[in-house]
This record gives C-alpha cells, sequence and structure tokens, in this order.
C-alpha cells in the first residue's frame, strides 16, 4: 500500500467554546462565530483513506506531501521521524500532530480496529474530570458549577480561575496581572461546597511573555491548595524558564504538572523529568499526534510518573484507551460552564468524541481508526473555495 496523496479541506464552521471579546486569548463563553476549520485526509492506492481535524494546506503542499507521497503508510515511525526533522524550521508539532493522527486513523481502518487496539487495548472507558471555562463569574458561581457537575457523575473538576480578567475592578487585564487571593477564593468556594466528594485540580493556566504567577505568588498559591487538599497544581509559571519550576517543586507538596505549551514533544518533558521541574507530565496529542504521546507515556512510566494528557479529542482518547489509569488516570472533559452546550457536536463530527456515561467515564471509540464520524455534505457545503 502506498499514500498516493494528502488533501487540506477548508471550510465554515462556528465556535462557541469561547468568545474572546476584547481581543485577549482566553475569555469567556459566549454565542456562537464564524471560525475557518480544516480536514487532512491521506488517500492511497488501495482506496483506505485516513483522517483528522486540523492542518494547513501551504505547509502540506510544501512540505509533507514530498515526504509522504509513495510511502507505506504504515511506516508511521519513519514517516513521524522524518516529519518531526521539519520542525526545526518548516512545519509545526501541531502539523505534525494532524499528519500522524490520520496514519494512524489509516491504519485503524485498514486492520479494521480502532487505534488503541493497535497500541495494546487496556480499557474502554476513562474516569473524566470536568474543566471549567475561565471567568464563569464569582466563587459562589464556580461553587454551583462544580456542584452541577458532581450531580452529573464527574468524579473530579479542574477550575481555570481568573484569565486576562480583573474580577476586583470587574474589567479586561492583560496577561501581565494576576489575582493569586481571588484565585484561592474561587478553590476555597468549590471545595466547601462539594466537600471531600471530588478530586479537585488548579490551572491558572499561565501564557504570555511575562504572564502567570510569581515564584513567590505560587508558592504561596500552592500552599493554600495544600491545604484544601487540591491534587495538582498545573502549569503555575511561564513555562519557558525550568530554574523556577524546580524551585517550586521542592517548596511544594502538592503535585505540580507541567509542562503544558512547551514545544519540543516528549523529548522536552524528558528534560523535565530529569531536572525534577515537574511531579506529573502534561502532553497531548497535539504535539506530535499518537505517536509522541504513546513514547512520552513510556518514558513517564520508565520513571514512575504520570502522564496526565492536556484536553480531550478522539486521539488523546485512543492513547488513554491503550494505556493504564496508573499512568494516565484522567480525561479532561470540557471546557465547560453554566449554560454551554457541550453534548452538541460542533461540525462537521455528527457526534462528539467523548460521551460520558452517569459514573463520569467516557467511553473510548471503538469504531476503526479514531473513530470520527463525519457529515461530507456539511464540509462540501461549506467547503471555501480556492482561488
Amino acid at each position: 500500500m502506498k499514500i498516493t496523496g494528502i488533501e487540506t479541506i477548508d471550510f465554515k464552521t462556528y465556535s462557541t467554546v469561547l468568545h474572546s471579546r476584547w481581543g485577549y486569548q482566553y475569555d469567556f463563553f459566549g454565542p456562537k462565530y464564524k471560525v475557518t476549520s480544516s480536514l487532512t485526509r491521506i488517500v492511497t492506492d488501495e482506496g483506505v483513506e485516513g483522517l483528522c481535524l486540523g492542518g494547513d494546506k501551504a505547509v502540506a503542499d510544501r512540505w509533507i506531501k514530498p515526504l509522504l507521497v509513495g510511502e507505506d503508510p504504515l511506516d508511521r515511525e519513519k514517516l513521524w521521524q522524518w516529519m518531526y526533522s521539519l520542525t526545526r524550521w518548516r512545519a509545526s508539532e501541531r502539523m505534525i500532530g494532524v499528519v500522524d493522527m490520520a496514519l494512524w486513523d489509516l491504519a485503524g481502518k485498514y486492520f479494521n480496529v480502532p487505534i488503541c487496539k493497535i497500541l495494546g487495548g487496556f480499557r474502554d472507558r476513562v474516569k473524566a474530570y470536568g474543566s471549567s471555562g475561565p471567568n464563569l463569574g464569582m466563587p459562589e458561581d464556580y461553587a454551583e458549577h462544580a456542584e452541577m457537575c458532581r450531580k452529573q457523575g464527574y468524579r473530579g473538576y479542574k477550575i481555570h480561575p481568573y484569565i486576562f480578567y480583573d474580577p476586583i475592578k470587574k474589567e479586561p487585564c492583560p496577561d501581565t496581572r494576576t489575582f493569586p487571593k481571588q484565585d484561592v477564593e474561587i478553590c476555597k468556594a468549590v471545595r466547601n461546597r462539594v466537600g471531600d466528594d471530588m478530586v479537585l485540580m488548579f490551572d491558572p493556566w499561565t501564557v504570555g511573555a511575562a504572564g502567570g504567577y510569581s515564584l513567590e505568588e505560587a508558592i504561596w498559591v500552592g500552599k493554600e491548595l495544600e491545604k484544601l487538599g487540591f491534587y495538582w497544581f498545573e502549569q503555575p509559571l511561564l513555562e519557558d524558564r525550568i530554574e523556577p519550576y524546580v524551585k517550586l517543586c521542592r517548596e511544594l507538596r502538592i503535585p505540580i504538572l507541567a509542562p503544558e505549551m512547551s514545544v519540543g514533544c516528549f523529548f522536552t518533558r524528558a528534560e523535565w523529568l530529569v531536572r525534577r521541574a515537574a511531579d506529573m507530565i502534561r502532553m497531548e496529542c497535539s504535539l506530535g499526534g499518537v505517536t509522541a504521546v504513546k513514547k512520552c507515556v513510556d518514558v513517564c512510566e520508565a520513571y514512575g510518573v504520570k502522564c496526565e494528557l492536556h484536553g480531550g479529542g478522539f486521539g488523546n482518547l485512543q492513547v488513554l484507551g491503550a494505556t493504564s489509569p496508573k499512568i494516565c488516570e484522567w480525561y479532561e472533559r470540557g471546557l465547560l460552564g453554566p449554560g454551554h452546550d457541550y453534548e452538541t457536536p460542533r461540525p462537521p463530527l455528527k457526534k462528539i468524541c467523548d460521551p460520558v456515561d452517569n459514573e463520569g467515564n467516557v467511553l473510548v471509540p471503538q469504531t476503526p481508526g479514531l473513530g470520527m464520524e463525519i457529515d461530507w455534505d456539511y464540509i462540501e457545503k461549506n467547503r471555501v473555495k480556492v482561488t
């Protein structure tokens, strides 16, 4: 079997997950707004295809196609090594991740099994935590939402607090300002409301050139979280500087979960492990695909450290389906917020990837490949024409 083509299809759809009213990156839930999305399709001479949402047509046409066309799509490791060499100056890890997931999708369809079975199946459902949107309101608003999630069956809840927002003045602010005291008030309100019935996590989502907590603020927040019995403290400092994380891990008992946004794939995560800059490792299929995440999980298992996957999605779920909960315990479901409809699939998907049972478990798709069901009529009706 040989790859005969790689196609990137751009189409119009909408998003409701987060609505940026002020030009910042991470604000509030809001009304639907139009976006352009893409889908990558890998075709073969035997008629088997691989699909993954995402991709960049210019990068695929210029750099990916010359590498992959004519090759055996089942040689995923070789093709991954070739593609990863492009990340030095030609293609992002996210682009490589899309193509890699499409190759895994193709393999699953070729063998007529879900990807988790090719990887070596372990489970068909994964314990989920409800991951809140940011800026949900006052501490009591977060507490109400956490209780709602508990009643829906979630056994864990993660707080995204005030991000790019001043809770004192109730107005937007740049990411150079943080509000640790107000953030901790949210954590206290949530713990008081749900008691010990839920596992709680905290993620201030540190980004930006000068944003995030200072080391001193992070130490203070971490000690407050320890008093409240939180499970982990995620990405509290900028990730382009490792040494502050080393110091933070020395100061706190609560596990530090990082890095989330750092490029460098599993290579970077191995460095963080060796430096003891994190107690638990964060990784996702967007950073190099299924191939990269499986390598990262294996590194973490060798070190006896948990690898908690960032975000949801078909790729992450398939890896989790092939992984012990002793290594990857949770699935991040969200972002969630009061009144936000998470259960309706966003076109072109016919079904969401992560339906949840009444015990707070997400079901791993069991159809061949990634498990996506694509509405091709929608794509054709909303396809962006190439000029």
